[in-house]
């Protein structure tokens, strides 16, 4: 049986990830919208959901 190793989190760069984008945040919500989930109405919304992905993306400092 092979051991499926997850994706992520991914480690945590030294400098700011370009990738890492209020776009991509942006992009994140309006797939949300798109399957049902209200949409974001504020910005407190935008940040929670930035915080969200970068925990999600990245590994904390070891």
């Amino acid at each position: 049986m092979s051991r499926d190793v997850p994706a992520y989190p991914i480690s945590r760069p030294d400098s700011t990830d370009s990738r890492f984008t209020v776009g991509l945040a942006l992009d994140v919500a309006a797939v949300l919208a798109r399957h049902g989930y209200p949409p974001l109405s504020t910005g407190a919304d935008l940040l929670r959901l930035q915080q969200a992905l970068f925990t999600l993306i990245y590994q904390e400092y070891q």
